[in-house]
């Protein structure tokens, strides 16, 4: 069998990049030579023409944006399309629920399995008691700072809002 011979790979040179001197990545790229800040890529591309071009000059709430038409179009298709998958899937899990229930009742009636309903109630009761318990206290600040944002984010884009609830409430029904 013929010896093979083994070759050294060639070495690879990185070669000149062919950016121009007044390129804004590049300036950026130059003035933070050493430094190993990152650079605020949102703000650089909100400078750049493409991106005026496509969402303006000020990226704000769609009420900004779009005509009242457009907001409760878009929220009613999704809120109607939302609507029929909850539709469909709240049927299928009551199916999932029902069915395992009435399995449970005919696997209990025929003895294959004994259901010891004392220690059932004694652990609704405990469960009752820790569902006081935590009633009392009060709601945590992340829960309150989340319900606020959830209410300003409703008050932004209120138009798409109510499409989408309309919308959801059509795919419930249909």
């Amino acid at each position: 069998m013929p010896e093979a011979r083994l070759r050294p790979l060639p070495v690879l040179r990185p070669e000149p990049c062919c950016v121009s001197p007044g390129d804004p990545l590049s300036e950026m790229a130059a003035s933070t030579q050493g430094h190993f800040e990152s650079p605020d890529l949102a703000e650089f591309a909100k400078k750049q023409p493409g991106w005026r071009k496509l969402f303006g000059q000020e990226s704000g709430p769609p009420a900004e944006k779009h005509s009242v038409a457009t907001q409760l179009l878009t929220g009613g298709v999704t809120g109607w399309c939302a609507g029929v998958i909850f539709q469909k899937v709240g049927k299928l899990a009551a199916a999932a629920a029902g069915g395992g229930f009435f399995l449970l009742q005919v696997v209990n009636h025929t003895g294959y399995i004994r259901v010891d309903w004392r220690r059932v109630q004694k652990d609704m009761k405990k469960a009752k008691e820790q569902l006081k318990i935590r009633k009392s206290n009060h709601i945590s600040t992340e829960v309150e700072s989340k319900a606020e944002a959830m209410v300003s984010f409703v008050k932004e884009n209120l138009l798409v809002m109510g499409g989408f609830f309309g919308g959801f409430l059509l795919g419930m029904a249909s």
